[in-house]
């Protein structure tokens, strides 16, 4: 083949490389995917998310929930494209109840959950036989429990791994009494209580002072509670998804989540800033 030749093949590569790729984008332009958040602080977050998502072809429309059992329900029905707002324990427990094919495909941030008190300032000055709320959905109550075997409080059985029960409890000292109510209430019952173990998310919309009130916080390395974004699974090689992921996992998104949480909030993809 002739110089002259092979220069016009490979130019033709090229323009029909060229115009592939132009066809992509155009379909990328026309996209909108629909994704389910909580309310609250995260709509801020959101608008951070979205606003990158639109410079590169992709316009994201949001939906809020203020019952964590719905985002899923949502995202299996097709009324939702992704969701994000949960964790990988939580998502585990919904797909063993209702069989959702749900993927995690990016992390967002971390929620280290705390004990909070209006009545006491420390873990040791809990009195004998106090009673302490706890989220009642299986994921956050076995969390909770967790916190309070970490803080000395109870002991659970061996091997409960991450969604113990109170019945999983074996060593109860000083004789704690766990009462179970639903997450978006166990902040607003902080006063009936000698201590509750509240989501961040709930306890700042409860009015709680993070962290003047809070008595002890699960630790963050090594964290198994980090937020995701999740889509259907037959959605999760989806070309929007890296794009949605990318918008997502930006240095102006940590910003954002660090100064509407106050700091309670941490961003949980690897090479996130910090605070």
């Amino acid at each position: 083949m002739n110089k002259r030749k092979l220069l016009g093949t490979v130019l033709t590569s090229i323009v029909v490389g060229w115009g592939l790729a132009s066809a992509q984008l155009s379909l990328a332009a026309d996209q909108t995917v629909r994704v389910g958040i909580m309310s609250g602080e995260d709509e801020d977050v959101w608008r951070v998310v979205s606003a990158n998502a639109a410079k590169h072809g992709l316009t994201v429309k949001v939906t809020t929930f203020s019952d964590y059992t719905q985002p899923n329900e949502a995202l299996s029905q097709h009324d939702l494209d992704a969701n994000s707002f949960q964790h990988k324990p939580y998502l585990d427990a919904q797909i063993k109840a209702r069989g959702y094919k749900i993927s995690p495909v990016g992390f967002t941030y971390v929620q280290p959950i705390g004990l909070y008190s209006h009545k006491v300032k420390s873990v040791a000055a809990l009195p004998q036989g106090a009673t302490i709320a706890v989220p009642n959905d299986p994921s956050n109550e076995g969390r909770s429990l967790l916190l309070l075997q970490a803080q000395g409080l109870i002991t659970l059985k061996p091997d409960v791994g991450l969604l113990p029960t109170a019945r999983d409890i074996d060593k109860n000292p000083k004789n704690i009494h766990i009462k179970e109510l639903d997450a978006g209430i166990v902040g607003r019952a902080i006063d009936d209580v000698d201590a509750a173990v509240i989501n961040t998310d709930w306890a700042i919309k409860a009015g709680i002072k993070i962290p003047q009130e809070r008595i002890a916080r699960e630790a963050v390395k090594g964290n198994p509670y980090r937020n995701f974004l999740a889509v259907n699974e037959k959605d999760a090689n989806a070309p929007w998804v890296r794009t949605l992921v990318d918008a997502y996992q930006q240095p102006n998104v940590a910003a954002e989540i660090l100064a509407v949480y106050h700091g309670a909030t941490l961003p949980a993809w690897n090479g996130a800033p910090q605070q």
